[in-house]
C-alpha cells in the first residue's frame, strides 16, 4: 500500500493539473497583477451589444464556455461590439471556425449612424477557414489579402510561420496595437507587422478595398467587434491589456509649403500663398468646401491664426468625418464675421447651435487682422477662447463618445476667403 500512495497522488496531481489546464475564461493571479481583464466571463455575454445599438440582439449565444456566431450574420449584420472603447492594447483569444468558415475580429471601430458596418472604421485580424472556404466556393479562390491573418485588405502575413490547427481545432490570435505599432500572432508566433498611420499605409489605404472608405483606420480609439459572416464561428479566453499612451510633442498640422496631412472635400479652393499662408477660397461653385486632416485627433489642445478677408464665414471641425460625398459631420468651432458667434460651437448634424457667444464678446473678434483660436478638447469638455478671451465651456455627452479629424471649413454663398497660419496642436 505505501508503493501505491506516490502513484495515486501522482494521479490525482495529473487530474487537478489537466482540469486547471482546462479551466478557460479564467486569468491567473499573475495575469491580473500584470494588467489583463477578460472582456467574456464564460457564462454571459455582459459587456457586448449590438454594432450601432445600445442592447445585443443579434445571433450570439454562450454555450459551454464560448461565445458562438449562429452563422445568420452577412455582410450588413451579425456584428456585436464591447461596451468600452481602447486605444493601446495587447488582444488575446481563442477561436474556432466551421468548415470553410469566415469570420474576424475588428478593433478601434467607430460607432455612428453614417456607418452602417464597422468595416469601414476598424481594421479586421481575417478568420478563415482558406481551404475549407475554397472547397465550398469553387472555382472561386480567395485573394492574398482575404486569407487568414491578414489585416485584411492592406498587409500579409508571413505564410512560412503560420502554423494553423486542423479545422474544428481551436486555435489562439493576438492583436497588438501599441501607439501605431501593429502585431498578428497566430498559435504563438508573430506574422505580421507594420506600422499604422505612414506613407506606406496611406498609399495603401488610398488605392485598394478603402479607398472609397474615407474613415477606415483612422481612429485610434473605439469598440472591438466580433463577425458573424455567415458561418458559425465560436471564441473563448477573450482578453486584453491596455498599454499606455505615449506622450506626443506639440505639432503642427501646417507645413508653410503645402498640404502635405490634409485632404481636400468638394470643389472649393485650398492653397499655399506665395507667403506661405494657408488661404481657403471660394470656388465658383459657391459651395461648402472642407480642408481634413488625414488624422483623427481625439484629445486634443489646439490654436490657429486667422485672418478673415472679404466675407470670413468659416470654421474649425473637430471630431468629424467625412461622408462618401465628401460632406463633413461633427462639431464646429465657429470662425466668421463679427456678430455671428465666433469661439460658439454648432453641431452640423441634429441639435444645432450648442454654445453661442454673448453679444458683448462679438468685438473681441478683430476684424480685418489677425486673430488666435484656442480649441480644446477632452474627452466632454469642450472650451475655446479667442484672441486669449474665454468663449465657450462646457460638458457634452455626445461630444464625448465620438472621435474624429479636424478639418478647416468654407461656407457655401461665395465671395469667402481666409487665411490661415500657425496650426500648432497637442494632443492629450
Amino acid at each position: 500500500m505505501k508503493k501505491l500512495f506516490p502513484i495515486l497522488f501522482a494521479g490525482i496531481a495529473c487530474i487537478t493539473a489537466s482540469c486547471q489546464a482546462e479551466k478557460h475564461n479564467t486569468l491567473t493571479a499573475e495575469e491580473q497583477a500584470d494588467g489583463w481583464e477578460l472582456l467574456f466571463d464564460g457564462e454571459t455575454l455582459n459587456g457586448w451589444r449590438d454594432y450601432n445599438g445600445t442592447e445585443l440582439t443579434m445571433p450570439w449565444h454562450v454555450v459551454d464556455g464560448t461565445i458562438q456566431a449562429h452563422g445568420d450574420g452577412s455582410d450588413l449584420t451579425g456584428y456585436i461590439v464591447t461596451d468600452r472603447r481602447f486605444d493601446n492594447f495587447i488582444l488575446d483569444w481563442d477561436w474556432k471556425l466551421s468548415h470553410g468558415g469566415n469570420s474576424g475580429v475588428l478593433y478601434h471601430v467607430v460607432e455612428n449612424p453614417f456607418f452602417k458596418v464597422p468595416y469601414v472604421t476598424g481594421p479586421e485580424y481575417q478568420l478563415i477557414d482558406n481551404e475549407g472556404w475554397e472547397e465550398d466556393n469553387a472555382p472561386t479562390k480567395l485573394e492574398p489579402w482575404q486569407k487568414l491573418g491578414v489585416d485584411y485588405a492592406m498587409h500579409l502575413p508571413d505564410s512560412t510561420k503560420m502554423k494553423v490547427n486542423p479545422q474544428g481545432e481551436w486555435n489562439n490570435s493576438r492583436i497588438v496595437f501599441d501607439n501605431g505599432h501593429v502585431e498578428h500572432w497566430l498559435n504563438g508566433e508573430k506574422i505580421l507587422e507594420f506600422e499604422a498611420w505612414t506613407d506606406d499605409w496611406y498609399a495603401r489605404k488610398n488605392s485598394g478595398k478603402w479607398e472609397n472608405a474615407p474613415e477606415y483606420g483612422l481612429a485610434g480609439t473605439g469598440v472591438i467587434c466580433l463577425q458573424d459572416h455567415g458561418y458559425p464561428a465560436s471564441f473563448r479566453n477573450i482578453k486584453i491589456k491596455q498599454l499606455p499612451k505615449k506622450e506626443k510633442p506639440v505639432k503642427s498640422l501646417f507645413n508653410g509649403k503645402d498640404l502635405t496631412g490634409w485632404t481636400a472635400y468638394g470643389t472649393e479652393l485650398w492653397y499655399v500663398n506665395p507667403d506661405s499662408l494657408l488661404v481657403c477660397e471660394s470656388g465658383p461653385d459657391k459651395k461648402y468646401g472642407y480642408l481634413a486632416t488625414n488624422d483623427y485627433y481625439t484629445d486634443f489642445d489646439l490654436t490657429v491664426d486667422f485672418k478673415q478677408l472679404a466675407n470670413g464665414n468659416s470654421g474649425i471641425f473637430f471630431r468629424s468625418f467625412v461622408e462618401d460625398d465628401a460632406t463633413v459631420h461633427g462639431w464646429q468651432c465657429e470662425v466668421a464675421p463679427r456678430g455671428n458667434d465666433s469661439g460658439g460651437i454648432y453641431e452640423s448634424y441634429g441639435r444645432g447651435w450648442l454654445v453661442q457667444i454673448p453679444e458683448e464678446k462679438e468685438n473681441i473678434l478683430k476684424e480685418g487682422d489677425w486673430n488666435t483660436m484656442r480649441l480644446r478638447v477632452e474627452g466632454d469638455h469642450i472650451q475655446t477662447w479667442l484672441n486669449g478671451e474665454p468663449m465657450a465651456d462646457f460638458h457634452d455627452e455626445q461630444i464625448g463618445k465620438a472621435t474624429g479629424r479636424i478639418a478647416l471649413q468654407i461656407h457655401d454663398g461665395g465671395g469667402i476667403k481666409v487665411l490661415w497660419k500657425n496650426l500648432n496642436i497637442q494632443q492629450l
